[in-house]
C-alpha cells in the first residue's frame, strides 16, 4: 500500500518515493504527496525526478486498489529513487476551495438543515447542490454573508481518523444525501472545521478558514423541484 503523505501534511509538496511497481507510463510508489481524486476534488499534477531525469505527472488515480501515477513519458524502473513535487500553486487552490465547500455545506447544515445531492470543484471555484425547495436572491445573499463570517472567524481545520463503527456514532457524519462511503472501509477520516462542520472526508484542505479568503456566490439555480445548486469562486 502507497503511504498517503498528503493525509498526514497537506502542506507537503516535495518528498521523495521509490517505485514499486512500473508499467508502460505509469508507477506505484511506496509513498506519495499526490492527491488522487475524489469527493468531488480533482487529482494533482506536477513531476518527478531521477538525476537527469524528469517525468511529468498528469493524472494521478485509483486502479485495483492501486494509486498510480500517470507520466508524459516511459516510466522508470522498479526500484529507482524519485522526487516528487506537485504543482503547488494548484494544490493550494484545490485546499482553499475544498475547504470553502465545507464552511457552505456546514452552513447550510446548521441554519437549514439541507443535505448535499451532489457536488465538484476546480481551483477556485466550486458547486454544490442542496435540498432547497427554493433559492431566492435574498436566500442567497444571505447564505454568502454567513459563510464570509466563518472565513473570518478564523476557525481551525482539523484531521483524524477513527475506527468506522466509532465514526460512524458520529450524529449527522453524512451530508450528503446517500452514504458514499464504500462498505469495506474500516477506517474513517474525519475533517473538522472547528465549531461548524464533521464530515468524513479524504481530501486535502488549508489549517484555517483565514486561509480561504473571501468566498462570493457567483452563481445559483434550480437543478430539480427540491434540487438547488449553488456556485462559489474564491480570489487568486
Amino acid at each position: 500500500m502507497t503511504k498517503l503523505l498528503y493525509h498526514q501534511d497537506a502542506y507537503l509538496n516535495k518528498f521523495e518515493s521509490k517505485v514499486q511497481k512500473s508499467d508502460k507510463d505509469a508507477v506505484v510508489v511506496d509513498q506519495t504527496a499526490f492527491f488522487p481524486g475524489g469527493g468531488g476534488q480533482p487529482y494533482d499534477v506536477g513531476e518527478f525526478r531521477a538525476e537527469d531525469n524528469v517525468w511529468e505527472v498528469n493524472k494521478v488515480r485509483r486502479k485495483d486498489g492501486e494509486l498510480w501515477h500517470f507520466l508524459d513519458e516511459d516510466a522508470p524502473v522498479v526500484g529507482t529513487i524519485l522526487v516528487g513535487e506537485i504543482d503547488w500553486e494548484r494544490r493550494f487552490q484545490l485546499m482553499r476551495t475544498h475547504t470553502a465547500m465545507h464552511i457552505l455545506c456546514g452552513v447550510i447544515w446548521r441554519d437549514y438543515q439541507a443535505s448535499v445531492t451532489g457536488g465538484n470543484m476546480e481551483p477556485l471555484r466550486g458547486r454544490m447542490d442542496f435540498e432547497f425547495e427554493t433559492m431566492r436572491r435574498e436566500l442567497v445573499d444571505e447564505i454568502q454573508k454567513k459563510i464570509n463570517f466563518e472565513v473570518e472567524a478564523s476557525r481551525e481545520v482539523t484531521t483524524r481518523v477513527l475506527p468506522r463503527e466509532q465514526a460512524f456514532q458520529i450524529p449527522d457524519l453524512i451530508r450528503t444525501k446517500i452514504n458514499l462511503l464504500p462498505e469495506g472501509i474500516e477506517e474513517v477520516r474525519i475533517v473538522e472545521i472547528m465549531g461548524l462542520d464533521l464530515q468524513a472526508d479524504g481530501g486535502t484542505h488549508v489549517s484555517n478558514t483565514q486561509e480561504v479568503g473571501t468566498i462570493k456566490i457567483v452563481d445559483y439555480k434550480s437543478k430539480g423541484a427540491i434540487n438547488k445548486r449553488i456556485v462559489v469562486s474564491l480570489e487568486p
